[in-house]
């Protein structure tokens, strides 16, 4: 596997969804076939670069920003990404879109149930329990993508079969070969 242009993976969902899972495995087989790839994720920018950001929507748009202009970045020098974020608005996965060179919407679409069953760091139990308020998803909206270039199953379909799902989707566009 080679890269033929650079890109930019853009997966978004609810929390829990399997986005970070889903990209870590990702960067892996890349990485086991010696391609250079940068992977950013939420939970980490969140602590370092974007450690200054709450979770009001200005912060949320802005914490989304600021790694969208390090993921057109980091495409311009030649290096494709992966960015797992919620972005949860419409309008921030737009300004990606328009933004990042060669950039692939991918929506983890997973129901809330299963994303609730998932959670691993008891997020949904403290909304409900009302300890944390503006959770995304639960009293926080997610607007789901209307046209992703690649929708994938978490509940159906098992990691593998969404990593080929997306490899495919690579080759067919020409972004490897």
């Amino acid at each position: 596997m080679k890269i033929s242009k650079p890109f930019c993976l853009w997966f978004t969902g609810l929390p829990s969804s399997g986005k970070t899972t889903t990209a870590l495995a990702l960067k892996d087989k890349f990485t086991e076939s010696g391609i250079n790839i940068v992977h950013l994720d939420g939970d980490v920018v969140r602590k370092g670069l974007n450690s200054d950001l709450g979770l009001s929507k200005e912060d949320r748009e802005e914490n989304n920003r600021r790694v969208i202009h390090v993921s057109e970045i980091v495409v311009g020098s030649g290096i494709p990404v992966i960015s797992s974020f919620i972005s949860p608005y419409k309008s921030t996965r737009d300004f990606a879109k328009l933004t990042i060179p060669n950039y692939i919407e991918v929506f983890v679409n997973t129901p809330l149930k299963e994303c609730e069953r998932r959670d691993v760091k008891g997020l949904y139990a403290k909304a409900r329990a009302g300890e944390i308020k503006g959770l995304t998803g639960y009293d926080d909206p997610y607007e789901e993508p209307l046209a992703a270039d690649i929708i994938l199953d978490t509940v159906d379909h098992d990691l593998e079969e969404n990593m080929i799902q997306i490899i495919s989707f690579l080759r067919q566009q020409n972004f490897i070969n």
